[in-house]
């Protein structure tokens, strides 16, 4: 099962947006207990490159998120990437991913970005800011592109992931509500299990139809 296929089943990714990270394997394995066994780590942490090297070891699947560039699209990879998330469209990031046999998930908000990133090879595409149109706007993009895989991210939490997958999200993306700041700089990675059950638990049930993507 590669990156994009675990995204599918679990339905969820977890971004990490922390200052810092004391045991990247252990914050990953939390996570992995809780359900969501797919890790963003961003180029915005310090060190990421060997945050990403640690995290592997916990046997999640671990992506780097806020790639900009080529060079950090390389770096990330070679640090054990196994996906990578952008902001917007990154023509340069998708030819590295393309090149190199990783999924990219590119950032979109319109329906011409969303083309655009289908266009260049995103294996999904993030729509971000997601809470600037809610769950709806899920809906209204795939009226005329039924066949794009859309992650919302930005204000997806645990009283609204559900209604985001209802109006056709593929995954959604577990930001602070579950990767709790103040949890990651205590190191409480019991808490921050906890919280990723409850996010999983917010989605509901598998839909028969969605048990395999």
């Amino acid at each position: 099962m590669n990156a994009l296929q675990t995204i599918l089943v679990d339905r969820a990714l977890a971004v990490v947006r922390a200052p810092s990270i004391s045991d990247p394997a252990a914050l990953a394995d939390a996570l992995t207990r809780g359900g969501i066994r797919a890790v963003e780590l961003t180029f915005t942490t310090p060190g990421v490159l060997e945050l990403l090297r640690n995290a592997a070891d916990a046997g999640a699947v671990i992506g780097a998120g806020t790639v900009l560039t080529a060079e950090q699209a390389r770096a990330a990879i070679d640090s054990g990437a196994q996906f990578l998330v952008t902001p917007g469209l990154r023509p340069s990031v998708a030819d590295i991913a393309a090149a190199r046999g990783i999924p990219v998930m590119m950032g979109a908000l319109t329906p011409t970005e969303v083309m655009d990133a289908m266009d260049l090879g995103a294996a999904a595409v993030k729509i971000f800011p997601a809470r600037a149109f809610g769950p709806a706007h899920f809906t209204d993009l795939l009226g005329p592109l039924p066949d794009a895989k859309l992650v919302p991210s930005g204000g997806v939490n645990a009283s609204n992931a559900a209604d985001f997958l209802a109006h056709g999200a593929v995954a959604v993306t577990a930001g602070t509500d579950v990767v709790s700041p103040a949890s990651v700089a205590a190191s409480d990675w019991d808490d921050i299990t906890s919280r990723a059950q409850v996010f999983v638990e917010s989605m509901g049930p598998v839909p028969a139809s969605k048990g395999n993507p």
